[in-house]
């Protein structure tokens, strides 16, 4: 316990440190809350509504949070983190809790809660918005929809739009303008000493370079501006096929030839395939499914789309959308199977240049093989997401420390669980190490990576942030200035927790 001395000859039993706990806990509260805003909340376990203020996605490494302090004023933020640094205890910021990685259940200590800075300000040149450090992909888009405004948020509405931007930020927005780091304008980031600085390319622009591709490493955003583009409330048409076996090799090799290795005109939005069991269509195999999202209507997207409608599919559906619900179309929706709270997965991730026919056919072969075995794991979910690169790849390699500019798909494998001690965790661990190894033995001439907001882990910190080898070196350097004690130490760290740097 970072709260605790425990001595070492005397083991105390559960319930006198259960009391020591609720004893340190208060005097943190009544300490705290005399620092900070008065609309600032604190709860501690035995609040009735702890469980719904720790709540996290992944159950399984869940951090172990001694005290959560949800802040009602940006400036609390610095004040907090000051008060953790003097007394020693560790402190972990939340937006949204979906972080994926294991090294998020290391952490013991204070949560910073951020959803309470929720605020969305469309500033008076209409370019620009300024975002609360809370705010949420679904606010983001539809508060930004309602005046007439799209920005770059992730295509899953229940996770924060900051989390996934520290790490790049793929979505649907990529295409045209690139990835959601790219068009950060100011952050306001509280340091790991508890210093409140302004970060953009000309104050601090090193940590402006590392917050944009490796940001949990190295501060707390309170707020942000960043850029807005008019989309006057037009639709976008989609449209989604379901095949069988069958069609999958002559499929995969339309779909490259579709996505062109990167050259996939920005407006298509993306196209994504997914593996999974739909039984209304087949008991026994994975149904192939493949959803196309247009920036414009039938007759623009049809011609494209035609040699698709030629591979005999189960079953086509199409629709028109405002932008507001285009998550909801690849199954991101606030409410839906993907965003719910309380589950362990099994995930794993590999980023491609295109994809390998064999290897495709070898995952989806596999898949039917582990469902045969145990068919209650019918809704693990393999996804592939082609989005457009060109707005990504407008952008210099090293204009930032997001490494993956030359990748043109993500890859997702998912088993998800109710409990963390499911006795099938063991097998979809397995299944998920054979299948990312499929996807990488389509390429092998090529060093696996992952997307550090999908990575779970396990992968290399070069898979992670980059393979050149002035990349570490250019982020360890950083944080050894920004913040050489590792307070920011528990997702995806280039420097492991309890190390100094």
């Amino acid at each position: 316990m970072p709260f605790l001395a425990v001595g070492l000859r005397i083991q105390p039993s559960e319930a006198h440190l259960q009391r020591t706990r609720r004893s340190v806990n208060a005097q943190i509260q009544q300490e705290l809350s005399s620092v900070i805003s008065s609309t600032s909340i604190i709860m501690e376990p035995n609040d009735a509504d702890w469980a719904n203020e720790t709540e996290r996605y992944m159950q399984s490494i869940k951090p172990r949070v001694q005290l959560s302090v949800r802040p009602g004023r940006e400036d609390d933020v610095a004040v907090i983190v000051g008060y953790a640094n003097q007394h020693n205890i560790p402190f972990y910021a939340v937006s949204r809790g979906h972080a994926l990685t294991t090294s998020v259940g290391l952490f013991e200590g204070i949560e910073i809660d951020l959803k309470s800075l929720n605020t969305i300000h469309i500033n008076p040149n209409n370019q620009t918005a300024q975002f609360g450090g809370g705010v949420y992909s679904q606010q983001a888009i539809s508060t930004l929809w309602d005046r007439g405004f799209v920005t770059a948020t992730g295509g899953c509405s229940c996770v924060s739009v900051l989390g996934p931007a520290l790490g790049g930020g793929h979505g649907f927005q990529q295409g045209q303008h690139g990835l959601t780091s790219d068009h950060f304008v100011n952050l306001n980031v509280v340091l790991a000493n508890g210093t409140a600085v302004r970060v953009n390319e000309n104050s601090h622009p090193d940590l402006w370079w590392a917050m944009r591709g490796a940001g949990h490493n190295f501060g707390i955003i309170t707020s942000f501006e960043s850029k807005i583009w008019p989309d006057n409330f037009k639709t976008y048409y989609v449209r989604s096929y379901q095949f069988s076996s069958s069609s999958l090799e002559a499929l995969v090799e339309q779909v490259n030839i579709f996505q062109g290795n990167g050259t996939l005109d920005p407006v298509w939005l993306a196209s994504f395939g997914l593996y999974t069991m739909n039984t209304t269509l087949s008991q026994t195999e994975a149904t192939i499914s493949w959803v196309f999202l247009y920036d414009g209507d039938k007759r623009g997207a049809a011609p494209a789309l035609k040699p698709f409608d030629n591979l005999q599919p189960l079953s086509v559906e199409e629709v028109n959308v405002p932008y507001k619900t285009i998550n909801d179309q690849v199954g991101g929706a606030v409410d839906s199977y993907l965003c719910e709270p309380n589950k362990t997965h099994i995930i794993g991730t590999a980023n491609l240049q295109t994809y390998n026919v064999t290897s495709m056919r070898a995952i989806y072969d596999l898949y039917n093989q582990k469902i045969s075995q145990h068919p209650s794991l019918g809704k693990t979910r393999v996804l592939v997401e082609g989005y457009s690169v060109k707005g990504v790849r407008s952008f210099k390699s090293d204009d930032s420390a997001y490494p993956l500019r030359d990748e043109n798909i993500l890859t997702y494998f998912d088993v998800r669980f109710d409990s963390s001690d499911d006795p099938l965790i063991d097998f979809a661990t397995e299944w998920r190490n054979q299948t990312v190894a499929l996807w990488n033995a389509g390429e092998p001439e090529r060093k696996p990576t992952a997307y550090v907001n999908y990575a779970a882990g396990y992968e290399s910190l070069e898979a992670r942030y980059g393979y050149e080898s002035w990349r570490l070196d250019r982020l360890r350097k950083l944080k050894h200035e920004y913040d050489p004690d590792n307070k920011f130490a528990w997702y995806n760290p280039i420097v492991p927790p309890n190390s100094r740097h």
